[in-house]
């Protein structure tokens, strides 16, 4: 099996090369290569020319590509949708929020056959994380509820960064949001679509807004909307 690696980057110049090298060092049982897929969301603080390094120097394994302007994590994940060419693919944030260490622990169910999607929770399991901010842990199991209200699918971390799908599945969804949107639209159509999902603990190195994070409350508000948008609306599936 291939892995696809789809990595967002905006404005990631202190993490950007541990986090590519980290990736790349995974040895994962049941995958037989690795490719990674960095879309640069149209950086200014000097990680394009960090992205377009690392490009040149693992040309067998990375496939770099830019945006001219700011886009949004959802857009930049289309843009690596339609470059991967695995059998499986996860997401993977241009930080250490999240390690690339667990990538065997998030694929196993979907390697073993019993999964079509992982979602890697960071509220269950034993893997240390990261205390931080009292209200954005509150606003995201609120969105998590919500999400399992509408969807009846019981997630504990709808908002995760790290989320997985085999590659032939994710490809047949259209994705519409720009930004932070992505996560519960990708929970509302895969819900809708009845694949098999499967959710598994993993470690959280959170950052403050001083070290780089940048999902605000604006967004929790959006997803509510997007939420319901796609409750209502059908939009699972490309039309035939």
């Amino acid at each position: 099996m291939k892995l696809s690696v789809l990595m967002p980057v905006y404005n990631e110049c202190r993490w950007i090369e541990k986090v590519v090298f980290k990736v790349l060092d995974q040895r994962i049982k049941g995958i037989g290569s690795v490719e990674l897929i960095l879309v640069d969301d149209g950086s200014t603080d000097g990680t394009i020319e960090i992205v377009r390094k690392l490009a040149q120097q693992h040309k067998s394994q990375i496939v770099a590509v830019f945006h001219d302007k700011n886009q949004g994590k959802g857009a930049a994940i289309r843009t690596a949708l339609a470059k991967m060419s695995g059998d499986l693919c996860i997401i993977q944030d241009a930080d250490l929020e999240y390690d690339p260490i667990e990538y065997p622990l998030i694929l196993e169910p979907m390697i073993n056959g019993d999964a079509d999607c992982v979602y890697g929770s960071r509220f269950v399991g034993t893997q240390a994380k990261r205390v931080l901010f009292f209200w954005h842990y509150v606003g995201n199991k609120f969105l998590t509820l919500l999400s399992n209200m509408f969807t009846n699918i019981n997630l504990t971390d709808m908002e995760t960064g790290y989320k997985a799908f085999r590659c032939d599945l994710i490809k047949t969804i259209p994705l519409r949001c720009q930004r932070f949107g992505f996560e519960p639209e990708i929970t509302a159509k895969i819900a809708r679509r009845k694949l098999r999902i499967y959710e598994v603990g993993i470690s959280y190195r959170g950052r403050t807004y001083r070290e780089g994070k940048k999902i605000t409350w604006l967004d929790g508000f959006k997803a509510i909307f997007t939420i319901i948008r796609f409750w209502l609306i059908d939009d699972s599936s490309h039309p035939s």
